[in-house]
């Protein structure tokens, strides 16, 4: 009985949240190596149809990094990264393509459809909702040049709107379309922050494999619960937020400029993290305040 009584009081404990949040859109961005397990991205893909069920409309966008770097390293490919982003030639490209699209994001799309909801897959391959511009990275000697990469300058807000209007969940893959045609390498947590702004989503939430931010790298148990925009930026220019951290952060910073409530940097590795950041008063993350 007391077990039962627990779980009653876990739903009511969620109910503020649910009644908040219905209706809002959500952008969940998975990546990183809890999309090595399987079994943690099925969790995580649960989770994701629960907020559909109590009435949030999640987008999701995803990467692929470790996926595309086996595959280019099968073809004989050695994978190099200039200042974080993926050197991407036209070879690298191809396969990142085929990784992230035919494959990641198919998957997806078959997992969240196998528990129950409609969902559709939005990539380069077929529906492209991103547009963007190539760009060059800023080496200690200027700039260079890292192949086919880009910043992202347009994401298609409408086809994403019409989407959640009609109860399909958007799955998102990081290769966008140029003006001239051709398709460029995207990172997805950028991605995540731009479509989260152009959406103007409820909240944005960036699944990565660590517990969150912390106030010292090096101590796992530094974790901080809540920052603000300004203590954000602070950190970044102290240098105590660099690495894989940065983008994840700078894609948080994006979306609340734009008007997103509250952004989240959460362990996805954690089971279920996603609806205890999401519905529960104390959260497992970092969340980041206007």
């Amino acid at each position: 009985m007391e077990r039962a009584i627990s779980k009653a009081r876990t739903l009511i404990e969620a109910l503020p949240y649910i009644r908040q949040y219905y209706g809002r859109m959500v952008v969940v961005k998975l990546g990183g190596s809890v999309m090595d397990d399987l079994q943690a991205e099925r969790d995580l893909l649960q989770d994701v149809v629960f907020l559909n069920y109590v009435g949030m409309q999640p987008i999701i966008v995803h990467g692929g990094g470790n996926a595309i770097s086996l595959a280019m390293r099968q073809a004989g490919i050695e994978p190099r990264f200039v200042q974080g982003l993926r050197y991407t030639n036209p070879d690298t490209l191809e396969i990142a393509e085929r990784v992230l699209c035919d494959q990641v994001n198919s998957r997806l799309v078959a997992t969240l459809e196998e528990f129950g909801v409609q969902a559709l897959g939005l990539h380069s391959l077929g529906s492209c909702v991103l547009l963007a511009e190539q760009i060059r990275a800023q080496g200690p000697d200027g700039p260079a040049d890292i192949g086919r990469v880009g910043r992202i300058v347009q994401v298609n807000d409408r086809i994403l709107r019409l989407l959640c209007q009609s109860d399909t969940i958007p799955v998102i893959a990081p290769i966008a379309c140029d003006p001239k045609g051709g398709k460029l390498n995207v990172n997805a947590d950028h991605a995540a922050g731009e479509v989260a702004a152009a959406v103007g989503a409820e909240k944005l939430v960036v699944l990565s494999d660590t517990h969150g931010v912390r106030s010292d790298q090096d101590d796992p148990d530094s974790l901080v619960s809540t920052l603000s925009e300004h203590q954000i930026k602070s950190w970044i220019r102290q240098g105590r937020i660099d690495a894989g951290m940065l983008p994840k952060v700078q894609a948080c910073l994006r979306a609340l400029e734009a008007g997103v409530k509250k952004a989240h940097i959460i362990d996805g590795r954690i089971a279920h993290s996603l609806l205890l950041e999401v519905f529960t008063d104390k959260g497992v993350g970092t969340q980041i305040l206007r």
